[in-house]
């Protein structure tokens, strides 16, 4: 493979002015759009030496025959016409916006003669004032129908409305009592009017002002003895209290912002949008992103946020609303600048301003919208995986992707968790036809070892010496026999011996998990190696990994088997160190069960209690400043692990493989914890000098 591509243009050609670049394939089809304060600088980037870019920028450049560029005045205008191009062009390597839904809100038609209001997803009804969106449908008529218990405004539709104005008879929601416009002969078009603002004032910010007056209202019939009409006043301030129950304080009342939780990996990131306005979250949205190439969080904002203001980042148009006066996002661009100067012409010029949340009442929305992406995200893939059509073009491609002469209806994945060398342990976890059979996953403790790949040796070797005994177990014992009928329960089998082994890892994992295979003597198992670096599969044997499509359903098949395994043997190393800890502090004379789960209740993890002083401990009940101190001694003499890595054990600090694994086969049985990581760090070689890596 040559260092770059023939066709590259020279540095002298490229000029240093900001502007905006499109890649164009031999068809002359727009593969990439992007900008750049300097387009010689940014170019260069892309025609470094090929085994230095990153896999898929490789594929993009790889398939590219021309590049070209335009300049402009200023970033702004950069900016602009990135995303002019994007939309008009839509180029496969730039991202993608997948929402599969469209938001209800509520919508006051204020250009009508008598304004309604109503339910609707229409983002485009000329003069109408928005608000929301919510979450669902009912939250919307739920709020509805108790702002019209205090401003009676019209609700019926627009034929009902003319008909009754003509006729000079009540529309049928004004007969029973659910329409309060002029059509139903209450009152005047002025008077509807004026209910109709003072409905839009209080939705737009939320004034307690409006309930202290009812209150007063309410005290001073009391006192005049006109109890009926005190009990609608006391009706209608529980409306409105009810109103702002159902939308929650987060910030000052003056705070007008919308926040972005962003959750992403390799290929796709979940978005989630908190609308505060007067202090209060007044709607929530989400959608995903699919990533192409490997583009930095600041890059990904950037689109975001211009896919939201402009409109485009949702199908059904939820977007293209005005910015607020302050938008905060997890990380700055880097033109940040030149993005809050768009917004702010946005916003016709008033000013906004972009941030991000540092301390505060705003980090702690910023970390809740961040777990909504996260949990997003984590659903986003499942569903991927929850079609039975899907499934079936997974496999599919998967089978054609590892070249394997039948689709791996039957999946094992494995990975390897520790904690600097400790506790080590490992995760069998099965799928088959592309959904997890959490009744056969499987869980190893390694008593010794060198390395991940040692460890991934001995978890292969176990599992493949009970290959054929599992399938051979019978179910049930023949009890019309003539042998004796053993009265032990017999072994679970599995259903089928797998088609596919999935391990966690590179080169390196693949490679042990091989030797394995080998020195079984099964050759009738296919085995793949998924690298966390870049998301690409590794064969046996093979100098190139295997590149699949990022929107591949074969992808996100695998994905979410690696993610499984990797979550149930995080579950079962924290399971061990808990249990490592109560059975170290048992041996404290005075401290029998219960104290011991109180220990640890009272610090919340393990990790605290390792830090915690005599004093400390002694504030526990029931625990005196003697058992103290002899637990302070206990848990500081006991070798304690390293903070929770990622990186394989030494060879100076793991131990020797003298042993086999111990297979434990216990069900799933918790949720992924959060904090612990799984496995080693991979060092995956780059593509060879010969040619890029072989395509799927």
């Amino acid at each position: 493979m040559a260092d770059t591509v023939a066709w590259r243009p020279k540095a002298g050609e490229i000029p240093t002015d900001p502007g905006v670049y499109r890649w164009r394939d031999e068809n002359g089809r727009v593969l990439y759009v992007g900008k750049a304060k300097n387009l010689r600088a940014r170019l260069s980037n892309y025609f470094a030496p090929l085994p230095t870019l990153h896999e898929r920028t490789r594929r993009m450049v790889l398939t590219a025959r021309s590049v070209e560029w335009t300049t402009v005045g200023s970033e702004i205008e950069a900016l602009q016409l990135e995303y002019t191009w994007i939309k008009e062009f839509d180029p496969p390597f730039n991202v993608k916006f997948r929402d599969d839904k469209s938001y209800p809100y509520m919508a006051i038609t204020m250009a009508d003669e008598a304004p309604r209001v109503m339910v609707t997803r229409n983002r485009k009804i000329k003069g109408a004032k928005y608000f929301g969106p919510y979450p669902k449908i009912w939250a919307v008529h739920d709020t509805i129908d108790l702002m019209i218990k205090v401003f009676p405004i019209r609700t019926c539709s627009e034929s009902s409305y003319k008909r009754a104005m003509q006729t000079g008879k009540p529309c049928f929601p004004g007969q029973i009592g659910k329409c309060g416009g002029p059509c139903s002969q209450r009152v005047t078009i002025e008077e509807h009017r004026a209910l109709v603002e003072e409905f839009v004032r209080f939705m737009g910010s939320y004034d307690r002002r409006v309930i202290t007056q009812l209150r007063q209202r309410m005290a001073a019939s009391a006192d005049a003895m006109q109890y009926e009409q005190a009990a609608r006043y006391r009706d209608q301030v529980e409306a409105l209290e009810a109103v702002l129950e159902k939308s929650a304080v987060v910030l000052k009342d003056s705070v007008d912002l919308d926040l972005f939780g962003i959750a992403e990996d390799e290929l796709a990131a979940a978005v989630q949008l908190f609308s505060v306005r007067g202090g209060r979250i007044r709607g929530v949205r989400g959608w995903v992103v699919d990533k192409e190439l490997d583009i930095s969080t600041g890059d990904l904002v950037e689109q975001i946020v211009q896919g939201v203001y402009t409109g485009s980042e949702l199908p059904a148009g939820a977007g293209g609303e005005e910015p607020p006066r302050e938008v905060v996002v997890p990380v700055l661009p880097d033109d940040a600048d030149a993005l809050q100067q768009w917004l702010s012409d946005r916003r016709g010029g008033r000013g906004t301003k972009l941030s991000t949340a540092q301390r505060g009442d705003r980090a702690g929305l910023a970390r809740t919208a961040s777990q909504n992406a996260q949990q997003a995200l984590m659903l986003y893939k499942t569903k991927r995986s929850a079609d039975y059509t899907t499934r079936a073009a997974a496999l599919a491609d998967i089978q054609e992707a590892l070249g394997m002469t039948e689709a791996p209806l039957r999946m094992e994945c494995y990975d390897i968790s520790h904690l600097q060398g400790t506790n080590v342990v490992a995760s069998m976890v099965v799928f088959e036809d592309g959904l997890p059979r959490k009744d056969q996953y499987r869980r190893y403790t390694i008593a010794e070892t060198t390395d991940d790949t040692d460890s991934m040796y001995q978890v292969l070797t176990r599992r493949l010496a009970r290959l054929d005994e599992d399938a051979a177990v019978p179910d049930v014992p023949d009890a019309t026999a003539d042998d004796v009928v053993e009265g032990t329960k017999p072994t679970k089998r599995f259903a089928y011996r797998p088609q596919l082994l999935v391990v966690d890892g590179g080169q390196p994992q693949v490679a042990a998990a091989k030797r394995a295979l080998d020195e079984a003597g099964v050759t009738d198992i296919a085995l793949v190696g998924i690298a966390k670096r870049l998301e690409e599969l590794w064969l046996p044997d093979d100098d190139f990994p295997v590149i699949l499509p990022r929107n591949s359903e074969a992808l996100f098949l695998i994905q979410r088997l690696r993610d499984e395994a990797h979550r149930f043997a995080i579950t079962h190393q924290r399971t061990r160190r808990k249990r490592d800890v109560k059975s170290q502090l048992s041996e404290i004379p005075g401290l029998g069960p219960s104290r011991v789960a109180a220990l640890l209740k009272h610090f919340g993890s393990v990790a605290r209690l390792r830090q915690a002083t005599a004093e400390e401990v002694a504030e526990v009940p029931g625990v005196g400043p003697a058992t103290a101190a002899a637990v302070v001694r206990k848990l500081t003499t006991v070798p304690v692990s390293a903070p929770e890595s990622a990186s394989a054990p030494t060879p100076a600090s793991a131990p020797t493989p003298t042993s086999a694994p111990t297979l434990t086969g216990a069900p799933d049985t918790g949720a992924d914890p959060v904090g612990a990581r799984s496995g080693g760090p991979v060092r995956v070689p780059d593509a060879g000098p010969d040619g890029p890596q072989r395509p799927a």
